[in-house]
């Protein structure tokens, strides 16, 4: 492997790292803070983006730390899938750290949010490249930990509330985590994901390998939000600041889908008509009990942070159904929800810092006073609904188009009814926050231009990421269906990390 490889591979983990501490070593200078955070997740985006144009062929690039072989060594392994989900998330979290210069209160950054948030980032890409089990529990332990302090910062009565009952689930999936693991490498005495392929393919119990596929459905159910493991996410995420919950948004749960997609195509598929048959259960309750959840809410946050189950549900929905087409809708929805959804979370916040509520009774007259603002949630809103020809549309067409090329019509009639409530409820808001008129006394707090560029600057990108994934579809889904064969045949995975070991 060349060095520019090896950097390639590392670049999403030592970035974060490298900027978290040198953020820790100007812990007393919060606008040198800002500066390099804006920097070095900058340069996080900018490695994103060459880590895709590298493995875009459908190279898979291993890096055997130490020069240790697998599976005894510990394996980073970047894959189509991997290095769409890091550029992903990198992309939102530029948008966020930008949003952050004007979101985030002096005592937040003085106390360390933005060392904080690379620490979240690290231990976010260290999970979607980390090529072993433990070393994927090391990693979400470190991002769950970040976003714990991160939820809880400012304590605030809310989110100290929050951030208990958000811990405590959290630990209880970690405790399901590390019992996966812990059984996984009692069965078969390895961790390393491609030799588990290996080693699992030839064990002749699969009583036992899918009990332990449930804990790691359970422990990855719960921190997806998955139905009926989703309740800690309604009860925190509308507590924090915009910035914190647009992070949270993007990232949290995403990660949890992508180790779902991970596990249940490359190493517990020994009895998919068992594993797969719960899964797409879970997405049917988790998109019908997400999307009612929203239509009952009246608070801007509130409503975006309980949809955010609902589109979970669409994306585990394209694992169940275990085809190339439909796997590729999973990642293309998985990628467009995590634009989009970080995006809504912008507005709302920017909403609130215009109008001082985040209630819908409270809001109106948003589209008069700053059209703008109306079009950065017009936009998104319409793409989470799906709306054509925005990048939702064809996220959910493929998926539909999935279910039923294989028959699956109870789910398909499922995800079209959850589409057309997530407009309605997308519309609620539309017609409370920006159409009405604005209520008596309703505050407009004006913002000068540089607090302007802050606010819009990051809206502006997510929707423009938005518009481009709907417009250039074609090209995209390409690489989504690419990625999915990668997933459903993990042939050229295992060969790449396991060599003739295999």
């Amino acid at each position: 492997m060349s060095g520019t490889d090896r950097l390639l591979i590392l670049g999403p983990i030592l970035l974060p790292l490298l900027t978290a501490v040198a953020g820790l070593a100007l812990w007393h200078r919060p606008r040198a803070q800002r500066f390099i955070g804006v920097a070095g997740t900058a340069a996080l985006a900018a490695a994103a983006v060459a880590l895709l144009t590298r493995v875009a062929d459908g190279s898979i690039l291993v890096l055997q730390v130490g020069g240790w072989a697998a599976p005894y060594g510990i394996s980073l392994v970047v894959d189509l899938l991997s290095a769409l989900m890091v550029l992903a998330v990198s992309v939102v979290a530029l948008a966020v750290v930008v949003y952050s210069l004007v979101d985030i209160d002096k005592g937040r950054a003085a106390h360390g949010f933005y060392p904080l948030m690379q620490f979240l980032l690290m231990g976010a890409c260290g999970a979607l490249i980390t090529g072993d089990l433990f070393n994927l529990y090391v990693w979400i332990e470190l991002l769950l930990i970040s976003s714990f302090v991160l939820l809880a910062l400012g304590g605030e009565r809310a989110q100290m509330e929050a951030a208990i009952k958000y811990v405590t689930l959290s630990l209880i999936g970690s405790v399901l985590l590390l019992a996966g693991v812990g059984l996984t490498y009692g069965i078969v005495g390895t961790l390393n994901m491609a030799d588990l392929a290996v080693e699992l393919a030839r064990l002749e119990r699969p009583g036992l390998v899918n009990a332990v596929s449930i804990l790691f459905l359970l422990a990855m159910g719960l921190k997806a939000a998955v139905f009926p493991l989703f309740f800690w996410l309604p009860a925190s995420y509308h507590t924090p600041p915009a910035t914190v919950t647009a992070l949270f948004s993007g990232i949290l749960t995403k990660v949890g889908v992508y180790v779902l997609l991970r596990l249940f195509t490359l190493i517990f598929v020994q009895d998919v008509s068992y594993t797969h048959t719960i899964i797409l259960v879970a997405a049917g309750l988790t998109m019908v009990s997400g999307v009612l959840g929203a239509v009952a809410q009246n608070e801007f946050r509130r409503i975006l942070s309980i949809h955010i189950i609902s589109q979970i549900g669409y994306m585990i929905m394209g694992l169940a159904l275990m085809t190339p087409l439909a796997l590729a809708g999973a990642i293309f929805i998985t990628v467009h929800n995590i634009v989009v959804k970080c995006c809504l979370f912008l507005v709302s916040g920017l909403v609130n810092r215009l109008r001082g509520s985040y209630q819908l009774k409270k809001l109106g007259g948003v589209y008069l006073a700053h059209p703008v603002v109306a079009i950065g949630f017009f936009i998104p809103a319409c793409s989470l609904a799906g709306v054509p020809p925005l990048s939702g549309f064809w996220a959910k067409f493929v998926l539909v188009r999935a279910g039923l090329e294989i028959g699956h019509y109870a789910i398909v009639a499922t995800a079209l009814v959850v589409g057309i409530l997530t407009l309605f409820s997308m519309t609620k808001i539309w017609n409370e926050v920006f159409w009405k008129e604005a209520p008596e006394g309703a505050r407009s707090e004006p913002l000068s231009p540089a607090r302007w560029f802050c606010y819009l600057a990051p809206i502006g990108l997510l929707v423009v990421c938005t518009v481009a994934i709907g417009l250039f579809a074609g090209p995209l889904m390409e690489l989504f269906e690419h990625a999915g064969r990668q997933l459903l045949d993990p042939t050229q995975y295992i060969l790449a990390v396991l060599g003739e070991r295999s």
